[in-house]
């Protein structure tokens, strides 16, 4: 494997160790991390910051920490000839917590299969001032792989084709993927083309945190896996630096979090996870009014991404078509709201001119997106 730097927890902080570049520092720790739950009402903030603060978040992935696994990630990755100062302080860390079954916000296995995700989610941020009925953008302002390599895994049956794959009964299968370059946010991966097999097929790496979200109202923590209005696993690859995701806030505070870290994934993420694997993150929080939300998208039901030559609406619901025709319905609003467009042409427009995109098909509740082109609505 090549020899890339490995950003282990607290490389690169001040001299106070929670601050890097300028930015408040959030590693993930027992302390600062929840396994296969996402925050609610009744979770205190493991940090607090004002609007426009910006944070970087060593995020954590779960892939090689899960006990299908082994639940060691030194010896998982060892097998898969990583050496031992290239496996992630933290993820040993963690791994040896869920194994002691210490903390609430670190569950061993469930006691009822599935009662529980298996993402690693670090969390959640105060944003001062921000209240229910305000928007919280969260602005990705750059992504970092921590570590050369990553897994692809299908498990559980619950990939694209449950009754396919894995073949021959096998409980699992995670394909161990590798960084083979990466400069100035620019990247390639790639994977073998078979077991043992010494050629290999390549791709671009895309890297973005599949998990973003605000605490769920109540007092019962969502499980991590299927998204919702409050954002959580939305599993978007359009979510990369320059991005934005505005979310609905739930509770006072919006009590934000990240996880589920992704080098690359394609629309649909067929077989269950994508390209796996830990990400330094660095973040800006904003709070936008109420007032200013709703004249600015409308009234949002659910999460709103935004980059540089797009506006994402999203869509999501257990049934495919329900979800398609929920994005369609918010990019219909959206464009009256922001453009002036009657729905008529609206819907017209949207059947011309935009693409929506399956974000994923394996999280329960699936995801679509739609990238309407902010080009579109320049003069010319």
């Amino acid at each position: 494997m090549r020899q890339q730097s490995i950003l282990q927890p607290g490389t690169g902080t001040g001299p106070t160790a929670d601050v890097v570049d300028g930015a408040a520092y959030l590693p993930t720790s027992p302390d600062t991390a929840y396994w296969g739950r996402l925050p609610c009402a009744a979770d205190t903030a493991v940090l607090s910051v004002d609007p426009g603060q910006e944070v970087v978040v060593d995020t954590l992935s779960h892939e090689g920490l899960l006990e299908d696994q082994g639940g060691d990630p030194l010896a998982y990755f060892a097998e898969r000839g990583v050496a031992e100062d290239a496996v992630l302080a933290d993820a040993v860390e963690l791994a040896a917590a869920r194994r002691s079954r210490l903390g609430a916000r670190t569950p061993g296995l469930p006691d009822v299969p599935g009662a529980h995700g298996g993402h690693v989610v670090t969390g959640p941020v105060e944003v001062r001032g921000a209240r229910p009925g305000d928007l919280l953008a969260i602005r990705v302002l750059s992504t970092e792989p921590r570590v050369p390599y990553g897994v692809i895994s299908n498990r559980h049956g619950r990939g694209s084709l449950p009754d396919e794959f894995p073949a021959g009964g096998a409980g699992i299968v995670s394909v161990f993927a590798q960084v083979d370059f990466w400069a100035d946010g620019v990247g390639r991966g790639s994977i073998p083309l078979a077991e043992d097999s010494a050629a290999r097929v390549g791709f671009d790496l895309h890297p973005f945190l599949g998990i973003m979200g605000v605490a769920a109202a109540g007092h019962e923590r969502p499980h991590s896996v299927p998204p919702g209005p409050f954002g959580g696993n939305i599993d978007i690859n359009l979510l990369g630096a320059g991005s934005t995701l505005y979310l609905p806030v739930q509770v006072a505070g919006a009590l934000a979090y990240v996880g589920d870290p992704h080098f690359a994934q394609g629309d649909g993420e067929v077989a269950l996870t994508a390209f796996e694997a830990s990400l330094r993150v660095r973040l800006g929080f904003d709070v936008i009014p109420a007032s200013d939300a709703v004249a600015a998208f409308g009234e949002l039901a659910g999460p709103l991404a935004e980059t540089a030559e797009f506006l994402v609406p999203t869509g999501l619901d257990r049934d495919l078509d329900v979800a398609v025709q929920n994005c369609v319905r918010a990019a219909v609003a959206l464009l009256g709201v922001r453009y002036g467009m009657s729905p008529a042409h609206a819907y017209a427009y949207l059947s011309a001119a935009t693409d929506f995109d399956i974000s994923q098909v394996v999280d329960v509740v699936k995801g679509v997106h739609a990238r309407i082109r902010k080009a579109d609505f320049l003069p010319r």
